[in-house]
């Protein structure tokens, strides 16, 4: 099964700049975390957010800009990470969020895992800061 039976449009509108490594059953994914970029970018594009024309072309640019890194991995293990620069960037681009949100939510999510303890999961409620300044 290819990634166009699972989601129509996304394998054509990236075959020619940004192959999606699939395998017969489908897109592959090395990590959790790939497989939830993967899902934000089908649901943000289920939407009407962008299209897959679009998306082709910001994933595009943030490949390119990443293999003009030195320290650009050469195996593939980079493609995801273009994949998050490319929802960011989209996503301020068309007005869903901004530098600022984005920076703020990453700085969340970072006091969030130095508060949790080992072994526990990771929540936002566990950030020492949150709902600082809401009232809550």
């Amino acid at each position: 099964m290819s990634a166009h039976a699972i989601v129509p449009g996304l394998e054509a509108a990236l075959a020619g700049t940004a192959p999606l490594p699939c395998d017969a059953a489908g897109p592959v994914f090395a990590e959790p975390w790939q497989a939830q970029a993967f899902a934000m970018v089908v649901a943000l594009h289920a939407r009407g957010l962008f299209t897959w024309a679009e998306w082709a072309e910001a994933l595009s640019q943030e490949i390119a800009a990443a293999s003009l890194q030195a320290d650009a991995a050469d195996d593939g293990s980079h493609y995801y990470a273009c994949w998050l620069e490319a929802l960011e960037h989209i996503t301020i681009a068309k007005g869903v969020s901004s530098h600022a949100a984005i920076d703020a939510l990453a700085a969340s999510w970072a006091r969030a895992a130095e508060a949790t303890p080992h072994g526990r999961p990771i929540a936002l409620e566990n950030d020492p800061q949150h709902g600082a300044g809401s009232g809550a």
